[in-house]
Parts: structure tokens; C-alpha cells; sequence
């Protein structure tokens, strides 16, 4: 996400009337599945847990710059597929942590 992105909700620019290009999406349905998604990732990937929870406050309502942040993220992942949390499927009861002591 990009540092310093201002989010506010429809209900708060028309309480100010900011006059935005930046509209309400028509098929939420899209936004919203796809954030329930990148939900469910962040279990393994918590590097994009922030950025998806802040999008996700914005389910009933989204704009179409949030859609492009969410594909943004989107991108973001398929570019850096070795990050994250591996999971072993052997069923050891073993967590094994490292660390940069610097």
C-alpha cells in the first residue's frame, strides 16, 4: 500500500463534499470476494495483513481506488511467492523460530 494513502469512506466525502473523481464501485461483490480471500492468506502471509485489514474496513462501500489497492496487493504477492509462512504437512508438534539478533 502506499505510504501515507488517505481512505475515507462515501459517507465521510459526502459530509465534507469533496468533489472526487474517485466513485463507488458498482459490483462490490468482486471487492468483496477478493478481500475475503486476501483474508484468509494473511493466516500464511502476514506481511500483507495491514494493508488488507485496512481495505477491509470498506467492504459495504468501496471505492474504485480501493479495488485497484486490493489488485495492487494482488501483484504484489504473485511477484514475491517465496515470502511467508511454510507449513509442513508432516504433523510435528515442533515450532522452530530464527532470528537476526542484529
Amino acid at each position: 500500500m502506499e505510504q501515507n494513502m488517505k481512505l475515507t469512506s462515501t459517507e465521510f466525502d459526502k459530509s465534507i463534499n469533496a468533489g472526487t473523481s474517485d466513485k463507488t464501485l458498482e459490483d462490490r461483490g468482486s471487492f468483496q470476494r477478493l478481500i475475503e480471500k486476501l483474508l484468509y492468506l494473511t493466516i500464511s502471509r502476514p506481511d500483507i495483513s495491514y494493508a488488507v485489514q485496512c481495505l477491509s474496513q470498506f467492504m459495504h462501500a468501496p471505492k474504485r481506488s480501493y479495488y485497484e489497492e486490493t489488485l495492487h496487493i494482488v501483484r504484489y504477492i504473485k511477484r514475491q511467492p517465496g515470502l511467508g509462512i511454510l507449513m509442513s504437512s508432516k504433523g510435528t508438534q515442533q515450532i522452530e523460530a530464527y532470528y537476526d539478533s542484529d
